[in-house]
């Protein structure tokens, strides 16, 4: 019986490690799309900057 015991918790454990991976996995690829999206918005903000300055600059 202690065998068989040992066995589920290994199974639990195993089970609640992969658990939490794949919810940090989620995480960081919330965080990723998070900071892409700020990347993106300083990308458009010097563009319009970059252009403005072209065009006073004419």
């Amino acid at each position: 019986m202690l065998i068989n015991d040992f066995c589920i918790n290994q199974d639990m454990m195993a089970k609640r490690r992969l658990n939490f991976k794949q919810r940090k996995l989620e995480l960081l690829k919330l965080y990723k799309d998070s900071l892409e999206r700020r990347i993106a918005a300083m990308n458009a903000s010097i563009d319009v900057l970059q252009s403005q300055i072209d065009r006073d600059s004419n």
